[in-house]
This record gives C-alpha cells, structure tokens and sequence, in this order.
C-alpha cells in the first residue's frame, strides 16, 4: 500500500466508524490493520535472522513487549525531560546500587558525559568551555592500561583531555599529577592489564581520584550491573541495547550523585556544551527502564538454559555430516553468551564463504565467521528461528560435499 493511499485510508476512519459494520466502508479496527505499514518492504530493505549477535552494525537487540508498551505509553504525553531524568535516574540508581543515575544516548554517550562531568563539576563556565582544557583551571589527563587504550577510550579524548598509559603500578604512581583528571578502566580487558580492579581502586583512593569503568558490553551475569559500584568505581557506564535489550541508542551513567549531577550539566536539554547532540528522548529513557527491569526479573539460569538447549539443537543438526566439526567457545567477559564454532575440512566440504551463502540464502541469516568456520550465537533468535537456522546450516554444508 502507497503511503498516499495509507493516509488516505486514515482520514476516512471517523466516517468508517459512523457507518458501522453495515456500511460499505471498513470500520476502523479493519482500515487500522489494512492501513499497518511495512516499513522494510516500503524502503526495499531486507530483513534477516540474527544468529550473530547485538551489534550495533546490526540494528542491535530486539525489544521485548514490555519495552515497547512503555515507549508508546510515554509518546502520548509531554512531559520536562529533567523530571523523567530525576525519576527514572533514581529508580535505575536504586536497581544497580549506585547514588543516582541517568539514561544516556549509548555506553560510548555515558564514558562522554561521566569524562565532562568529572573535568567541569557543576562550574557552567567550566561546562561551556570542554573540550577546550587549556587555561580553563580543569585538569587535562586520563590514566589508563596499555592494555585498555582501545577504540572506545576515543569518547574520554573528545573532551580534549590526553590520555596516559601505564602497565604496572609503580608506572601509575609516576604518572599521577595535579593534571590527573581521573582513572579509567575497561572491564573486557582485565586480563591483560597487569593492575586489576580492586589495585586500581586502591591507588584511586590512595591519592583520590575518581575512577570510572566501562562495562558496555559485560553482560550476563545480571550481578555486573551492580558489582563495580559495590567495589567502589566512581562511575559505571553500560549500554542499553544490547543483552539487556532496552532501545539500541540508550545506555546508563551510573555512580556518584555529585558527578552525575555535573554530567547532567553537559547533557541535553542543555546547550552550549558537549553533549547536546547527546538527545535521549522520554520515550527510551522509560523503555531503558522497563528493558532493565525485566532483565534483573528474569531467571537468569532459566534463560542461560535455553540459549544452551538451543545450541545443542544446532550442533546435532550438523555433527553427522563428513568433515565437519563443532565445538563451544570460551565465555569471554564481553559478548558473554553461549558460542557454537562449526568448521568444515575443505577436502571434504567445498565451501568458500558460509557466512555469505546464508546472508544471501532465503530467509538470509547472520552469522560470524564465513571462511573455513563460522560462529553462531542464538541470543537474538526468536523461539521459531532455532530449527530454520539449524536447517539451513546443514543443508549448505551437506549441499558442499565433494
């Protein structure tokens, strides 16, 4: 249906529902359903089923009911974004253990917002002037561990401070200075980091320093949500759009009241400042919660029960055919959800890129991998989509036998 002929139908709705069942015309539970736009086939999108993961280049995670009926629920009414911030801030600080909270336009958004918060304090002259440090009176350096100086640290750097990296503690002791904003650590990379989690909190302390983790990414377990405040990190920035299924452009700042409030500052609806293209709109902040909400709820060995019983069906799907082998890949401390790598010996399966041939099959599918092996997750499969993957699989691969 056109998107003329939609609006068409829409504007005939209040004379279909005078007229009744009887009259020629459809009553408006029946144009509603007929006038119901298919955003995807209207933009000749195709869509596909996810057995890769949440990423962000994949549209993320799908939002359960719950999540929706909050994000229409609060599209009906107005209401000041500070007062839904103050509200649905307190409640997540409440669930995480933490002084207070806020929603944030992505994890990447939240190690932004907590860096400015930390150089401006509640000072709007200081707010105004980030990224620009010099002459400002706010301190200008971030340590971190070589080991944790990934892509993401980008977000600490757009507030115009240097970061400075270390790798064993008497070289962070060394670098301390009266320029040392703050000490940022990175969750996923804790092994290799020669400093863990409960040293760097002490050295933090030792010259006091607020500290903030990144933990993006590190779910499950449920419990992370809360641990690192109960270690004591300063701010804990995690996204919403991932395991725990919240709109894909949320994430959560959580920490100290005083810092939160000073990365308020630096966040819309105010301006002149860093983060003013940093927009949560009512709407993902009230779905945010309710996606946090239920993922606290839910029975976690439960549901980590059925992500394994749904690789199983997978893998025996696959395990009888010559030549090809499966095996589960170690939980890592990001992404952390049952993995399944199946991989085929080229002698026997004449296959050169799996990944592709599934991407372009019918339904497409997404997975990792594709050359020689691919990787598949089924967190993000709907409870119908286990057996069409599994299928698919083995018929490509027994389909390539030599």
């Amino acid at each position: 249906m056109k998107r003329r002929e939609i609006l068409k139908t829409l504007t005939m709705l209040p004379l279909a529902g005078a007229m009744g069942n009887s009259g020629s015309l459809l009553n408006p539970a029946e144009a509603a359903q007929q006038a119901k736009l298919d955003v995807f086939k209207e933009f000749g999108l195709r869509t596909f089923i996810n057995a890769s993961g949440y990423f962000t280049s994949l549209s993320g995670s799908l939002m359960h009911d719950e999540t929706m009926d909050a994000i229409r629920e609060a599209s009906k009414h107005f209401c000041r974004l500070d007062d839904v911030q103050d509200k649905v801030g307190a409640r997540i600080a409440e669930l995480l253990h933490a002084e207070s909270a806020m929603v944030t336009a992505g994890a990447f958004s939240a190690l932004m917002l907590g860096m400015a918060g930390v150089l401006s304090g509640t000072d709007p002259k200081k707010v105004a002037r980030i990224p620009d440090l010099e002459g400002s009176g706010m301190k200008s350096e971030v340590i971190l561990q070589k080991a944790h100086n990934d892509g993401y640290a980008h977000a600490l750097r757009n507030c115009g401070v240097k970061l400075i990296t270390v790798e064993t503690s008497e070289e962070l002791e060394k670098a301390i200075s009266e320029k040392t904003a703050m000490m940022y650590f990175i969750n996923y990379q804790a092994s290799l980091g020669g400093i863990q989690h409960n040293e760097w909190l002490e050295l933090a302390k030792k010259y006091q320093i607020p500290t903030m983790i990144d933990m993006a990414a590190d779910l499950p377990p449920k419990e992370n949500l809360w641990k690192f405040h109960d270690l004591g990190f300063d701010l804990v920035c995690v996204s919403g759009g991932k395991f725990m299924r919240g709109p894909q452009s949320t994430g959560i700042l959580s920490g100290r009241k005083d810092l939160i409030s000073a990365a308020r500052l630096n966040a819309p609806p105010r301006g002149s400042n860093i983060g003013r293209g940093m927009k949560v709109n009512k709407e993902e902040i009230f779905g945010l919660y309710f996606a946090l909400e239920r993922f606290i709820n839910t029975d976690q060995d439960k549901e980590w029960k059925m992500l394994e019983d749904r690789i199983a069906l997978i893998e025996r799907s696959v395990t009888s055919i010559p030549g090809v082998k499966t095996e589960m890949l170690p939980l890592p401390a990001i992404n952390r959800v049952p993995t399944l790598k199946i991989s085929w010996d080229k002698a026997k399966v004449r296959l050169e890129n799996l990944a592709v041939n599934l991407r372009n099959g019918n339904p497409s599918i997404e997975v990792m991998g594709g050359a020689g092996s691919i990787n598949v997750t089924t967190h993000m499969l709907k409870p119908d989509e286990v057996k069409v993957v599994a299928e698919r699989i083995r018929a490509e691969l027994s389909g390539a036998l030599i």
